[in-house]
């Protein structure tokens, strides 16, 4: 087909995206429902273990490129940050806080990734990114009041969530340059091996999971390594390699829409009302962190067929 370039430029990294948000949100809604009987550590390398054995299978039956000189560095960072601390400490702040409320929390990830891009790989630096992350942060405050007033919420779990979201801002600007020459499934592959080495001291808990885990929560667990993790990771590498770091972390602040309402319907949870106030507020700082500043120039300095934007 002659338009298929186009159609890669379009469709398919805005269907790729789209697909790893639903992935993300229903693993919130997993989690939570794991927490009450895996322990974080042997979730994380289930859960780690299962995604790497699919990705493995991937990365097999196709040529392969392997990482090299400086990319090792930004993908052992990616591995241990994103695959690693981020998923141990979600899976333990989940046993602490609804899904919704983690899900919620986690948008301050895409302010730290526009920040960062901004610092490390260039992309633009605004005043509206400034407003934005103060916004944002200032939702996470009301969302920790919220899980504080809440007699079966925990604070320590909106702690660990957004130290989460820190390690998930940390995981997606050092994927970034990775793209431009290593495949999804290498980046994904190498980053979930990375991730079990990180939470290899757990390899007791996760030893004890073997031995007394139930077939529920197998099946949870192996949901979680194939779609959330295998497939829907390997989508999100895909999208960044058409898209900008910051504008697709963006597209995010749909996940705790649709972990809310999974959670509502599977689990019955929903978040304290004072936390909808936050969720919001980190939404709203997104979207301000992402708006472009128009610059008046004169026209005859501007080609005809290039718009006026920074």
């Amino acid at each position: 087909m002659t338009n298929s370039p186009a159609l890669t430029r379009t469709w398919l990294p805005t269907a790729a995206a789209g697909f790893t948000l639903v992935c993300w949100a229903s693993a919130f809604v997993a989690i939570r429902h794991l927490g009450h009987d895996v322990t974080p550590g042997a979730l994380t390398i289930g859960r780690l273990g299962i995604a790497a054995i699919v990705l493995g299978i991937m990365v097999y039956r196709r040529p392969r490129t392997w990482p090299r000189g400086r990319e090792w560095p930004l993908l052992i960072a990616c591995g241990v940050m994103w695959f690693g601390i981020y998923n141990l400490a979600l899976n333990e702040a989940e046993r602490r806080i609804d899904a919704g409320t983690a899900a919620m929390l986690i948008q301050i990830g895409p302010l730290l990734v526009a920040l960062l891009a901004a610092v490390f790989l260039d992309e633009r630096l605004t005043k509206w990114l400034v407003v934005g992350i103060a916004i944002g942060f200032t939702g996470v405050a009301i969302i920790a009041l919220a899980n504080d007033q809440s007699g079966d919420r925990d604070l320590w779990g909106v702690l660990l969530t957004v130290l989460a979201a820190i390690t998930y801002g940390i995981g997606v600007v050092c994927q970034k340059p990775l793209t431009r020459r290593l495949h999804p499934f290498e980046i994904t592959f190498l980053a979930c091996v990375i991730g079990l080495l990180t939470a290899s001291p757990f390899t007791g808990e996760f030893v004890d999971l073997v031995e007394h885990g139930s077939a529920s929560s197998w099946l949870w667990i192996l949901y979680l390594g194939v779609f959330p993790t295998a497939l829907a990771f390997s989508t999100w590498a895909f999208a960044l390699t058409h898209m900008d770091a910051g504008r697709l972390a963006i597209t995010t602040f749909l996940v705790p829409v649709i972990a809310i309402v999974l959670a509502a319907v599977l689990l019955g949870e929903t978040p304290p009302a004072l936390a909808y106030v936050g969720g919001v507020l980190c939404v709203v700082g997104v979207l301000v962190s992402r708006r472009r500043t128009r610059v008046k120039e004169p026209l005859a300095a501007v080609p005809a067929d290039q718009p006026v934007t920074t």
